[in-house]
């Protein structure tokens, strides 16, 4: 099996169409064909049902596809890690961001790290949730930030940080008129919120604070970033629900950030990691989180 099978592989795989993954790898379709072929051999088994109409994959192939990419992945990481020792590093954290983190503490994290351990190369990687647990369970990362606390077996989701729920309006909207806003005054309006199939932990956390309340929200729209809800804000569709520090990082011109009434309900950010004793360096990045989480409080 060489490398240039997996390519045709995966290719194939993900546009089902044996002429358009020959045109995606920039080769005629009959050398593509006798790769997809030398590669079932090898592994005993057929990946593709193909016919005149359609091209699909076999149990056996879709069971490959899961693993297929995580030996690019592992090679591209390779590469970086050469590449790191060669400019300098002695040494490299993979940190995986998923689920629409707050970014409240994350920017003085890393220039704290930098500062104090600049032989360490730290290197963000931005997957969706399921990949950064499927990753930290593989080894692919060393720890990740993410919003969901439900993680899967041999994980661990620690508390990193808390942001204040605020609540993003379109300016002269009337919900203005109040200083901190009642949560239920916001209900009577619609809703832009993040999408649970991007944002699985910010979304889940949100869901939760909205069901304590008597009337059921009205959401005009789920978004995959935090960049569209603003833009949508500030066309004056909506109200957007949101962490401090992503309404505070708004470019878009006439969204107003206010706080909700009462006590403000808080968005935590988990970091998650395999539970075993972690590396120096990984040692070293939970002990600076925790020394800026002592400082805020």
């Amino acid at each position: 099996m060489e490398l240039r099978h997996l390519r045709c592989f995966l290719a194939v795989a993900e546009e089902l169409h044996f002429a358009r993954a020959a045109e995606r790898l920039h080769i005629e379709q009959s050398p593509l064909s006798r790769a997809i072929k030398e590669l079932e051999e090898d592994l005993g088994a057929q990946l593709f049902i193909r016919t005149s109409r359609s091209t699909r994959l076999t149990l056996a192939g879709k069971l490959f596809l899961e693993h297929v990419p995580r030996v690019f992945a592992a090679m591209d990481q390779a590469r970086e890690s050469v590449r790191s020792a060669t400019n300098g590093f002695h040494g490299q954290l993979r940190i995986a961001l998923s689920d629409g983190i707050t970014p409240s503490r994350l920017p003085v994290l890393l220039a704290r790290c930098r500062e104090e351990y600049p032989e360490i190369e730290i290197r963000l990687f931005e997957v969706p949730l399921p990949q950064q647990i499927k990753g930290l369970q593989d080894d692919m990362y060393d720890a990740g930030f993410s919003m969901a606390e439900e993680v899967g077996d041999g994980l661990i989701a620690d508390p990193a940080w808390e942001d204040e729920l605020m609540v993003a309006v379109p300016a002269r909207h009337p919900v203005l008129s109040h200083k901190r806003i009642p949560l239920e005054e916001v209900l009577r309006y619609p809703l832009v919120l993040g999408d649970p199939a991007v944002c699985e932990g910010h979304a889940r956390q949100i869901d939760r604070i909205l069901r304590k309340q008597d009337t059921e929200p009205l959401i005009a729209q789920r978004v995959a970033t935090f960049d569209v809800m603003m833009t949508l804000v500030s066309a004056g569709l909506a109200l957007g629900l949101a962490g401090a520090a992503h309404i505070a990082s708004c470019r878009e011109p006439g969204v107003v950030g206010r706080s909700l009434a009462g006590r403000a309900p808080l968005l935590t950010t988990y970091l998650l990691r395999r539970n075993i004793e972690p590396s120096q360096a990984l040692a070293r990045f939970i002990e600076q989180l925790a020394s800026i989480g002592s400082e805020d409080a």
